[in-house]
């Protein structure tokens, strides 16, 4: 079975403990693969006259797509990018992810041992998602469950909290009985909009000085570094009362 079954255990009104969906974002938390992205958008912002690095496409861009970076650089500028150059990302970014994109270290053993229902929000295309995690033997482990912002509901992306509530739905777990797994402020702010507790995750090569810090000043309640940390994490949120966290 690729995900999971469901499970019912005690009412959350009656006991301490209750039962949790898993949503796990995927680009750089369980596909190594901003870490690529940054290196495709540094070269081609830089290329339009933007000079950046990939780290710091990578600490000030995580978790947007192209089209919200070069929103962002254009305003910056004052100037448009030229067309050629924006055109460019979405195909360069495929040819490296199919050559070279990578699960983050331990995803498997993690997934082998985290006992809750699963799924996969994330801002990527579902025909991106399907070829990173197909690729790096994660797609089977997920699917069908797996959610790409821009083809739910009316297509926002994170920091909208669209996407996870869309799949609380479609599992049917409700938004506090979930936990979100996540490397990026935009999706840790959509998480907790959508009323979901947060798990910070910073194992990925992407990350950087203060990663963990900014997520938990977006609204995660802690921070993971390793997935061999990541079930007992989640067995312990399962045990929380609700009520004292306020979500």
């Amino acid at each position: 079975m690729a995900c999971p079954e469901k499970r019912t255990g005690a009412d959350p009104r009656e006991n301490e403990w209750i039962i949790m969906l898993v949503i796990f974002d995927c680009d750089g938390v369980l596909v190594d693969s901003e870490i690529i992205a940054a290196q495709v958008d540094s070269g081609l912002l830089t290329e339009a006259g933007y000079k950046i690095g990939a780290d710091e496409v990578g600490q000030r861009f995580a978790g947007l797509n192209w089209d919200k970076i070069v929103e962002a650089v254009e305003a910056e500028l004052g100037h448009s990018i030229p067309e050629e150059i924006r055109d460019r990302s979405e195909k360069e970014l495929d040819i490296r992810l199919a050559a070279e994109v990578q699960a983050v270290a331990g995803a498997d053993a993690m997934l082998d041992r985290l006992d809750f229902a699963r799924c996969i929000c994330s801002n990527s295309s579902g025909e991106r998602l399907k070829m990173t995690l197909t690729k790096t033997g994660l797609y089977d482990r997920f699917r069908p469950y797996i959610f790409s912002a821009r083809e739910v509901r009316d297509g926002h992306g994170k920091p909208s909290p669209d996407v996870f509530l869309h799949a609380a739905e479609e599992l049917e777990f409700e938004p506090h009985m979930t936990a979100v797994v996540e490397d990026s402020v935009v999706g840790v702010q959509g998480a907790v909009a959508a009323g979901m507790r947060v798990v910070g995750f910073t194992g990925a090569s992407h990350s950087w000085p203060g990663h963990g810090e900014a997520l938990m000043d977006a609204g995660a309640v802690t921070v993971v570094r390793r997935f061999a940390d990541l079930p007992p994490t989640i067995e312990a949120l399962a045990e929380w009362d609700t009520n004292a966290l306020n979500v």
